[in-house]
């Protein structure tokens, strides 16, 4: 075993600086036995590492290989099986369980010796020994084999030390000297020796020598010890001296500790009470201001509102822990809310009085603003009331409840104020509408004067009715737009319509958006959402607290709050606005359109400016009742359309609904020639111009003087005629289609009415085509009994060039009957039938021609002859 542990340190371990300390064959329990050595091993270098090796046999050769290796600090438990009786298999618990069985229990043993010695030199871990022999377990084993294996080189390892280059020399040097220390080794021990005892003798003697200095130094240690002692007595005695001074100092640093803490104490109490005093101590100044301040007086009004600020500030510190218990601090906070709450109703007071003179003063204006259509300004009142904004902002922070009743007592003034200047205001309007002359009366006998209006309600509707009536000849429907002089006065009367309109909407229009700015900056409330203020409240004790006001689950936005106070101060302007224009569509159904611009025009001015303002709302509403009334006058146009008569007796030439639709049109692109809703118009053009065409067609039907024809004809191209001068984009498919009938119409009266001036001769042909038709080759015809060329030439000579002059002067008559005058139509009409005449004689010479070749026959006139007749008949008339 020896042999193979040199081999194994020669081979394996001395190339990795290691030491083999123990070693054991073994083999896997439970299998073919393959032996194999566990090795214990430490490195030479430090740290040192301790490992368990395990080492097989090669099977290609004589020489060992190193297999697996296991760090010492893994081994958990080493198992002996028993340790009473010799068995020689353990386990080493690694990761896992490795079970061996060793070639000799004493083996085992000097290796689980070996592996504890390790153990507690190197590592100290508690690794747990199972079954194994206390005995093992020792510090010194008996002498014997474990022994040399173990402690014997676990020794030298302790012990070996290398030499340094200085020894190397001087035993290199020393064997020089003798010639035989490698070749005779004992001979050259035993010098060594001899010479070592000579040394030693040597030193004893000088030892022996110096006898008599040991002992002088002897006494001079002990004079040393004598002189230390009595230093230490004397270091005994300073230290009780020291020691009162030690307590005194002590007290002394206790004593300052004290005072550097009430120091500390005191500075803080310093900075608490300036703290106090700092932010809840109100001047004299303010107090005196909130308590006696003029709010009348601009530079009182300045004072008070530093002075809330002020109180604001002091009843809003945030107080720390525990102020809010100083009695002091109490008492400040009952004063604030004192003072707070005798300011409040003082402002209270002043406020109301001032709405209540304000409203006096304004009121007492109105009779110089009834003559004229324009509203009272009311910016003076404005720009008095808001010096207060920022008291009322204060008042809304502190006293919501005073707040708001003194927000209720504004509208309630206001709301009178405003509706005895709207309703005096569109009671002027409404006369003028209905028309005044100069010295006050009216068309209809409505009287007015400069100091007060004597029409009512009433009245003015049935004024309304009256002129509605009267100018029903004139305006009421496309009917009668034709005739001009009722025309004219219509375009005057809608034209001050239009004015007067246009006046009341613009003096509605900057009066509701200052009133709602000035309510906006008065009462403080932003059109915009805002983060919530706070509000104080006071409890029992008059503790002042601060909550923030989005506690108040049922409170409304500042947005709805002026939209509230709006609606309620100007709850009459829609009423009059719908009234007002009920009146201006009794006067006039056309009004409507005027009306529905100039509505228009101001919800979009309005939507741009604040799309929620109460403005853009009321006007939005009334833009609705606006477009309802344009709606029915379109209706009732149409419906008016349906129910035209014609007389039987004379002819009916132009339509009057088609020229009334040509007026309505111009007076409509007239307004809405820049207007924002023209889409409104566009399909309003859509539903009249088919019910023209329709009523068009229905009138041609029925008509009995007028030859259907001649009514579409002249209609239709009026109708071409207006929508092609006025260019209207949305009609241009139904301009299109009025020329395509009107064309159509011309082409059928003009082939119709050719028929009659050469009816013999027009039969005829129309027989021979006919037989061509059934299938008579052409060149054949003239063998027909009917159709030869006897029958041809009698029929021929019925028609001379005079007969036929006279037929067409005759035609010339009977179209010029069917005819009205204000298309002039008649010239186009009769060329067309000269073209028509032409076409029909080359149609007549070509079936002659292919019908009887040869013949020789020719008609009585010729084309020249032709356009001579109808050039003369045309300049005769």
């Amino acid at each position: 075993m020896t042999a193979i542990k040199h081999a194994l340190q020669r081979d394996i371990f001395t190339p990795n600086d290691e030491r083999l300390l123990s070693i054991v064959n073994v083999c896997k329990a439970g299998k073919k036995k393959k032996n194999c050595f566990l090795c214990a091993t430490v490195t030479t270098e430090r740290p040192v590492q301790v490992k368990v090796v395990k080492v097989k046999k090669s099977d290609k050769g004589d020489f060992y290989k190193r297999q697996m290796a296991w760090e010492l600090r893994d081994l958990t438990e080493v198992d002996a099986k028993d340790a009473t009786k010799e068995n020689p298999e353990f386990d080493l618990h690694f990761e896992k369980v490795y079970r061996w069985v060793a070639s000799s229990t004493a083996e085992k043993n000097s290796f689980i010796s070996c592996i504890w010695k390790l153990n507690q030199r190197y590592l100290r871990k508690k690794v747990e020994f199972v079954n194994v022999s206390p005995q093992l377990l020792e510090e010194s084993v008996p002498s014997g084999e474990s022994q040399s294996v173990a402690g014997g080189d676990e020794d030298a390892l302790d012990d070996y030390q290398e030499l340094n280059t200085r020894e190397e020399q001087d035993i290199e040097s020393m064997m020089e000297v003798c010639e035989y220390a490698i070749s005779n080794a004992e001979a050259f021990a035993e010098k060594l020796s001899r010479e070592l005892q000579v040394l030693d003798g040597a030193n004893i003697q000088s030892i022996m020598a110096s006898e008599k200095q040991v002992n002088i130094l002897m006494q001079l240690l002990d004079q040393a010890l004598s002189e230390v002692d009595n230093i230490e007595g004397k270091l005994l005695s300073y230290e009780e001296m020291l020691q009162s001074v030690k307590e005194q100092m002590d007290q002394i640093s206790q004593s300052n500790r004290l005072i550097q803490i009430s120091n500390t104490n005191n500075g803080k109490l310093l900075d608490e009470i300036q703290f106090l005093v700092n932010y809840m101590d109100l001047s004299k100044g303010h107090i005196k201001a909130l308590q006696e301040g003029d709010l009348s007086s601009p530079k009182g009004i300045e004072a008070c509102i530093n002075a809330s600020e002020a109180l604001s500030q002091c009843m809003n510190v945030a107080l720390k822990p525990g102020h809010d218990k100083l009695m002091a601090v109490k008492q400040q906070q009952h004063l604030f809310s004192e003072l707070r709450d005798a300011f409040a109703r003082r402002l209270t007071n002043h406020l109301n009085n001032v709405f209540v003179h304000q409203g006096h003063d304004q009121s007492s204006t109105l009779s110089q603003h009834t003559a004229d259509l324009t509203l009272p300004k009311h910016s003076p009142l404005h720009r008095d009331l808001l010096r207060y904004a920022k008291l009322m902002e204060w008042l809304k922070n502190t006293q919501r409840e005073k707040y708001e009743g003194l927000s209720r007592t504004y509208v309630d003034y206001m709301t009178r104020l405003y509706e005895r200047e709207i309703k005096d205001f569109f009671e002027v309007a409404k006369i003028k509408m209905a028309g005044t002359s100069k010295d006050g009366k009216g068309k209809f006998g409505l009287h007015g004067s400069s100091g007060k209006l004597t029409g009512s309600t009433s009245s003015l509707n049935k004024l309304a009715v009256s002129s509605s009536n009267s100018r029903r000849s004139q305006s009421s429907s496309l009917l009668d737009m034709g005739n001009m002089s009722a025309s004219d006065l219509d375009v005057a009367d809608r034209t001050r319509f239009d004015k007067i309109f246009e006046q009341v909407l613009s003096e509605l229009e900057p009066l509701c958006l200052a009133e709602q700015d000035f309510i906006s900056k008065f009462f403080k409330l932003q059109q915009n959402p805002t983060l919530a203020q706070a509000e104080n409240v006071d409890d029992a004790d008059g503790t002042v607290h601060s909550r923030s006001t989005s506690e108040h689950r049922f409170s409304i936005s500042d947005k709805d709050m002026v939209r509230m106070m709006m609606n309620k101060i100007f709850q009459s302007i829609e009423t009059e606005l719908n009234s007002l224009i009920a009146l201006g569509d009794k006067i006039d159904s056309f009004n409507s359109l005027y009306m529905l611009v100039k509505m228009s025009h101001h919800v979009w001015t309005a939507e741009n400016v604040d799309p929620g303002s109460y403005l853009s709302t009321t006007l939005g509403n009334v833009l609705v009742t606006v477009k309802r009334n344009f709606d029915k006058c379109i209706s009732g146009q149409i419906r008016q359309m349906e129910e035209v008569k014609i007389s039987k007796k004379s002819k009916v030439g132009i339509l009057p609904f088609v020229t009334g639709f040509e007026e309505f049109a111009k007076l409509a692109e007239a307004i809405f020639r820049n207007a924002e809703r023209r889409g409104d118009l566009d399909k309003a053009y859509i539903k009249l111009i088919r019910a023209v065409f329709h009523n068009v067609e229905k009138v041609a039907n029925e008509s009995q003087k007028t030859p259907r024809d001649v009514v579409m004809m002249e209609n239709f191209h009026h109708i071409f005629s207006t929508l092609s001068s006025l260019k209207i984009s949305c009609l241009e498919a139904e301009r299109k289609e009025a020329k395509q009938k009107y064309t159509e119409h011309l082409q059928s009266y003009v082939i119709n009415s050719l028929g009659q001036p050469l009816e013999k001769l027009n039969h005829f042909f129309e027989g021979v085509e006919a037989r061509v038709a059934q299938g008579v080759r052409e060149e054949e015809v003239s063998y027909q009994l009917a159709f030869n060329k006897q029958e041809l030439r009698k029929v021929i000579k019925e028609y001379p060039g005079k007969e036929v002059k006279k037929g067409l002067d005759n035609l010339y008559r009977k179209v010029d009957k069917h005819l009205c005058d204000e298309e002039s139509l008649l010239q186009v009409v009769w060329h067309s039938m000269q073209d028509e005449f032409i076409r029909q004689y080359k149609h007549f010479e070509g079936l002659i021609n292919r019908c009887y070749p040869g013949s020789g026959i020719t008609m009585e006139f010729t084309i020249l002859d032709m356009l001579e007749y109808f050039s003369s008949i045309a300049q005769s008339h």
